[in-house]
């Protein structure tokens, strides 16, 4: 059997398998208070595995952390009845899953952030947007963080991860990719700064490393996984030596030995592929810097997955778009079965149709069958 559908230790947990579930903003929480939704709840117990991990769409931290209506948060308590829920019905299928945490940085608009200018390392000109009641738009103008603000962001990191303790997850995931506040911090086309956080790698990574003990103060570093994106598109993002830089970060957070690292490959910006025919490069120069997990995501086929971590440059591979219109993609992937598409238009926001409403290969066999024997009871009695 491919190594993908063997068994593996991630952190403190044993994982029947290696199929996971990519963190995915999908827009379904119950507004004005970003409140998790039932059928949030239902689109990760139907995709929950037994022994199979799951990490949850990026959570805002903060009012200030959000860029997109509708999308996630955890910073008060009305919203924990709804995480509780889904960590219940993960745990129901015998699944583990973590929470991914976000700031988003200048990725947003005074319309998510109660008003105040978003806030960024560096004041860097960039044309990127956030989701607001009149769609998307261009993100308002940003300010540069004065230093006396950063603990206070990195609390908020830390008090994010006692609410996800606190509903029942079994760890969290920092979400330092895709160009939010952490990977701004890192990555030196939008980190410009000339005192503690800024300049050489070891200063542009301080803002990494608090957040990261600030997750590890409340659940030990084998409960605590790190998402990047080396050389990644998505807001603006660029560094100069993007595999110096990583290839350092990779190091660091290896030092602490935590649960995985969960890396995007380039190939990728967003909800699309950019190079169809590009191998991973991102987990195969990052492999010599880690020694723990491996987390690949990012343009992956059943072959391609399998391939990646036969070759021991990943250790998992996470799946986005697939996962979302198949619920049981671990299943399919392992019998080679056919997939369903996943629908594009509902990525973004919408109800329960093209979302939570997708069919199991044994229920699709089963409304098959169903459908067959109808057919054939008509024509006998026809």
């Amino acid at each position: 059997m491919a190594r993908l559908f063997n068994p593996i230790q991630v952190g403190a947990y044993t994982l029947s398998h290696r199929v996971v579930l990519a963190p995915m903003t999908r827009l379904r929480t119950i507004q004005p208070d970003d409140i998790p939704s039932p059928m949030m709840a239902d689109f990760y117990g139907q995709r929950a595995s037994a022994g199979g991990l799951e990490i949850v769409e990026a959570a805002s931290v903060s009012v200030q952390a959000r860029s997109y209506l509708g999308a996630a948060s955890i910073y008060h308590d009305g919203q924990m009845e709804g995480w509780r829920a889904i960590a219940k019905a993960v745990h129901a299928k015998g699944g583990r899953v973590f929470l991914q945490l976000i700031h988003g940085g200048r990725q947003s608009h005074v319309e998510m952030t109660g008003g105040v200018d978003p806030v960024a390392p560096s004041v860097v000109p960039f044309d990127g947007v956030a989701l607001t009641k009149d769609g998307f738009v261009p993100a308002s103008p940003h300010r540069a963080l004065g230093i006396e603000e950063i603990p206070a962001i990195v609390e908020d990191f830390r008090a994010a991860a006692q609410r996800a303790k606190e509903a029942g997850f079994d760890g969290v995931e920092l979400h330092a990719a895709n160009g939010y506040l952490v990977d701004q911090f890192i990555q030196d086309g939008t980190n410009q700064r000339t005192d503690a956080y800024g300049g050489p790698i070891e200063n542009r990574v301080r803002f990494l490393r608090e957040t990261l003990e600030a997750l590890i103060s409340v659940w030990g570093a084998d409960r605590v996984g790190v998402r990047i994106s080396p050389s990644g598109e998505w807001g603006g993002i660029s560094d100069s030596d993007p595999e110096a830089t990583f290839s350092y970060v990779a190091r660091l957070l290896d030092s602490y030995e935590i649960a995985y690292l969960h890396v995007i490959e380039p190939r990728v910006k967003g909800d699309d592929t950019l190079h169809h025919d590009h191998p991973p490069v991102a987990t195969k120069y990052l492999r010599k810097h880690f020694s723990g997990p491996i987390i690949a995501a990012g343009g992956f086929d059943r072959a391609s997955a399998i391939a990646t971590v036969e070759s021991g440059d990943a250790d998992l591979v996470a799946f986005g778009r697939h996962f979302s219109s198949n619920p049981d993609l671990p299943y399919r992937l392992q019998h080679d079965l056919p997939l369903t598409p996943y629908v594009r238009t509902a990525f973004w926001g919408g109800t329960e149709a093209d979302y939570s409403d997708f069919l199991t290969h044994e229920e699709t066999q089963a409304l098959e069958s169903t459908e067959e024997n109808a057919t054939a009871d008509e024509a006998q009695n026809a």
